[in-house]
């Protein structure tokens, strides 16, 4: 039987997350998470039936917990649990079906409880945060990261180190550089994933690999909370609501009130559309609506608990328009019959202030360093959301004389972080 690990890197992602291991003395592997599958989504289904018994209430974890959404299994489903850290509601509990509550610190600390078993249950770690885990605010910020370390802590952690995301996608791109037998170069790696756009400038190079101080090869990090959950907002708002009746005027000139139109289109807060105060609030509010199909349809949302469905659909039209062309959206869940166009013209009006500032915050970033545009040798792209072509383009277009390099989207920062925890951890040989 082969010897627990003694330490991990875990990237523990919006929307994914990956693990990695010692394999040898002088290398790492990533975790195979679900059956041939070296990433996991960062997401848990809590069954309203069933047990409890040593692990807790009865779960499913990634892709299984997706699948019995989709299956139709009484319960709740829950992701993006990363956007809770930092904010009150790490404290509180939530309903999750079946009569039942979790408090959102358990349930982080469920899903790290998994990743840790997966990978044979060290006691050391080194996770991946976020430049910024909250914007703007050092206290949130601090607070976030010490919430998450009471949460790996708590489920056997017992040593855990931080280390900046982009900065792990640096160290994967440096030892794809060497491999090519590039010399020093300063690369800017865009990390841009399901909450957070992120980015750093590090100066790489077969001088400096072995090096576990690289704070003087760290030139500037910056980031933005604004990423892939937002564009799936952005497109459920645009491209969907509108025939739910967001932003609809009713037969006296009023807006429909477009609170509960946000809620549903963010997945921590759909669940609060479900309260039987605000279902029969709105099931009262007919006369606000010119077009009774609206409402008829935001009722059918509301009554059966199809919020997240929604939002699933918005998110593979985000995918599905990536490539710059034009989609449908099946909603025949909703209503019979109803399929709803998107454009990519509609996307990018959408998501247009998005991209704008997040592509500003990597010229931000080059001017934190100290540089110019044309000091730049490389940009590295990874991150689920790099799949979006329009961004990478957008961002690609103000640094022309850079190589652009797109790295493995779902693994390069965990393969970045598993170099990290080895020289970290690794006793000298």
């Amino acid at each position: 039987m082969n010897a627990a690990p003694a330490f991990c890197a875990i990237d523990f992602g919006t929307s994914n997350s990956a693990v990695a291991v010692p394999d040898t003395a002088s290398a790492m592997r990533l975790v195979e998470l679900e059956p041939g599958q070296r990433t996991m989504p960062t997401a848990v289904f809590y069954f309203a039936e069933g047990r409890h018994d040593a692990d807790g209430p009865p779960r499913a974890f990634g892709r299984a917990a997706v699948a019995a959404y989709i299956e139709g299994h009484d319960g709740r489903l829950m992701r993006s649990m990363k956007s809770i850290l930092g904010s009150p509601l790490i404290d509180q509990t939530t309903d999750v079906g079946g009569g039942r509550g979790a408090k959102y610190s358990d349930i982080v600390s469920g899903y790290l409880k998994r990743l840790r078993r997966l990978a044979g249950e060290p006691t050391r770690a080194v996770l991946g945060r976020p430049v910024f885990f909250v914007d703007g605010e050092p206290e949130r910020d601090a607070t976030a990261q010490a919430q998450l370390e009471a949460c790996a802590r708590a489920v056997g952690f017992h040593e855990v180190h931080f280390q900046y995301e982009p900065i792990a996608a640096a160290f994967d791109f440096e030892q794809q550089a060497i491999r090519e037998g590039k010399g020093e170069q300063i690369v800017l790696v865009a990390d841009i994933g399901g909450g957070t756009s992120d980015f750093s400038i590090v100066r790489v190079g077969p001088e400096r690999v072995q090096r576990l101080a690289r704070r003087d090869d760290i030139l500037a990090s910056h980031g933005v909370h604004i990423a892939g959950t937002d564009f799936d907002r952005h497109i459920e708002l645009a491209g969907l609501l509108q025939e739910f009746g967001y932003r609809a005027t009713g037969p006296t000139g009023r807006e429909v009130p477009s609170g509960i139109y946000f809620d549903l289109a963010t997945w921590h807060l759909i669940n609060t559309c479900y309260s039987p105060l605000r279902v029969a609030e709105w099931r009262g509010m007919k006369s606000w609506f010119n077009d009774v199909r609206q409402h008829a349809r935001l009722m059918t949302v509301l009554e059966d608990r199809l919020g997240h469905e929604l939002a699933a659909r918005a998110e593979g039209a985000k995918i599905a328009i990536s490539g710059g062309a034009d989609t449908t959206v099946d909603l025949s869940h909703v209503e019979l019959g109803l399929v709803l166009p998107l454009s990519e013209k509609t996307a990018v009006d959408a998501l247009r202030a998005d991209l704008d500032r997040i592509i500003s915050t990597a010229h931000e970033t080059v001017a934190l360093a100290g540089l110019k545009v044309e000091q730049i040798d490389a940009l590295y792209f990874t991150g689920g959301s790099t799949g979006l072509r329009l961004l990478v383009d957008g961002m690609a277009a103000g640094f022309p004389g850079a190589a652009r390099v797109t790295g493995d989207r779902f693994a390069s920062v965990a393969t970045g972080l598993g170099l990290h925890a080895q020289r970290l951890f690794a006793p000298a040989h």
